[in-house]
């Protein structure tokens, strides 16, 4: 195999990827923040906003999920040099995603009792209500700002949703900083006031993306409102892309929602440890999910253009890039698992615990930083049924009865929860290369060329 043929695409790889991640990354960060913030006061409000967030993010990952059905349409549309195509998924989908935001802070709302019945701690669970229904609200600003991100990803503007992402960050640690402990003219509100933070960052944040991306030259025409209604057939391509995403992403959320769940049956210390290893992965996967995005974009454009050959490369490229840079995460985790917890916490105990966590994190680093790479090529293909069945039974009829069969106090507790994450994302993984070859094999496509030119 001749690398140079792969490595000449890593730069561009990263020109696109790189906004996308630290925008990613920022979202994370958000509950970086927060996390550091609150475990200041004590490991029962972290495991409270860790409780809390099990519900967020189970909305946040359908809401993203749908979203994502914009960035493929409007790649292939640029890749076509369809402009007018590209307005229509455009619009079509800001309108599904400001829907979605709505129903999600509904869905959020109205979910609130279920946290009784998960046999967490009481006072725990009376922590995280406020917290839940401030940030429920910010579901709404989140959704339109996702439409606004996903449009400009489409057609390679990754660096804008950056720029407002890193801005906002700013503005949660600002106001994090005031309504948490109480500083200066603000009451001290703690749990809630980081709710109020991150509300009044998101809001900030997709304010700040539509005021840049309504202003450039080159994209008012997609801002001009549509003469023609509304059309069921382009929500519904948005829909058969969107939602099959969306259950991809909650399959794997889901599962991680139950590691938290899971850990909270051990206790507030184990909830904690387990929020704290969680919260470093899901920095780490922000990256590999810029790389995803990059296929997405990459393969759409190629889709677009019906260039098959340089599709499977380009690909392939991302493949290489993913695993590298997946490695230096492997080392990270496993050289740093004693001083990473200590930055959030002062308690030996959980720091302990969350120890144990990353050294398994470390070994699945690899397996989810490459499934996310190949999710994203295949939705490019705007193949996502059988990906979701893919991670259907990965996650949930390997990795999940794995956690919770290991993960009670008889077996291995909080490590055994993990066991079954990293059994899950291994099996997704390779099932999910062995779908992308079979869709891309070099000898396949020939063979459709020669077909198509007949």
């Amino acid at each position: 195999m001749n690398l140079a043929v792969y490595t000449k695409e890593f730069r561009k790889n990263l020109h696109l990827a790189f906004p996308v991640m630290l925008g990613q990354l920022g979202h994370v960060l958000v509950g970086f923040v927060d996390n550091i913030m609150i475990g200041r006061l004590g490991a029962e409000p972290l495991a409270a906003v860790s409780l809390g967030n099990t519900m967020v993010f189970f909305a946040l990952f359908m809401g993203i999920g749908f979203s994502f059905a914009i960035t493929p349409l409007i790649a292939e549309a640029d890749g076509e040099g369809d402009h007018v195509k590209g307005r229509s998924y455009f619009q079509h989908g800001m309108i599904m995603c400001g829907v979605l935001g709505v129903v999600l802070f509904l869905m959020l709302v109205l979910s609130k009792p279920i946290l009784y019945y998960l046999d967490q701690p009481a006072q725990v669970v009376d922590l995280a209500l406020p917290y839940l229904n401030i940030v429920a609200f910010s579901m709404i600003p989140m959704m339109i700002f996702q439409g606004l991100k996903q449009f400009a990803d489409g057609l390679s503007l990754t660096k804008y949703a950056m720029y407002a992402t890193i801005a906002a960050n700013l503005v949660n640690v600002l106001f994090n900083y005031f309504l948490i402990y109480g500083v200066w003219i603000f009451p001290r509100l703690e749990l809630e006031g980081a709710a109020i933070g991150t509300l009044i960052s998101r809001i900030f944040m997709v304010i700040l993306l539509y005021y840049i991306l309504k202003n450039r030259p080159k994209l008012k025409a997609f801002f001009v409102l549509m003469k023609r209604s509304l059309s069921r057939k382009v929500f519904s391509k948005l829909l058969n892309i969107g939602f099959p995403t969306a259950l991809q992403m909650l399959f794997e959320g889901g599962i991680f929602t139950a590691s938290v769940i899971l850990a909270g049956t051990l206790g507030a210390k184990a909830q904690a440890a387990n929020q704290i290893a969680l919260n470093l992965v899901s920095m780490t996967f922000m990256i590999a999910v810029g790389l995803g995005v990059t296929a997405t974009i990459r393969v759409a454009n190629q889709k677009g253009k019906k260039d098959y050959l340089n599709l499977r490369r380009v690909a392939d490229s991302i493949f290489i890039q993913t695993f590298l840079i997946s490695s230096l995460f492997t080392l990270g985790f496993i050289l740093f698992k004693s001083f990473l917890p200590t930055l959030y916490i002062d308690d030996a105990q959980v720091v302990s615990l969350a120890a144990q966590l990353l050294v398994i994190a470390a070994i699945f680093q690899l397996s989810d930083g490459l499934q996310v790479a190949f999710l994203g090529a295949l939705r490019g293909l705007q193949d996502v049924k059988i990906p979701t069945l893919i991670c259907f039974v990965a996650y949930w009829l390997i990795g999940f009865p794995i956690s919770y069969f290991f993960g009670t106090e008889e077996y291995y507790g909080s490590t055994g929860i993990w066991f079954g994450l990293l059994a899950g994302l291994t099996f997704s993984a390779i099932l999910l290369y062995i779908r992308f070859n079979y869709l891309t094999h070099p000898k396949k496509e020939k063979l459709k060329q020669r077909y198509e030119n007949t």
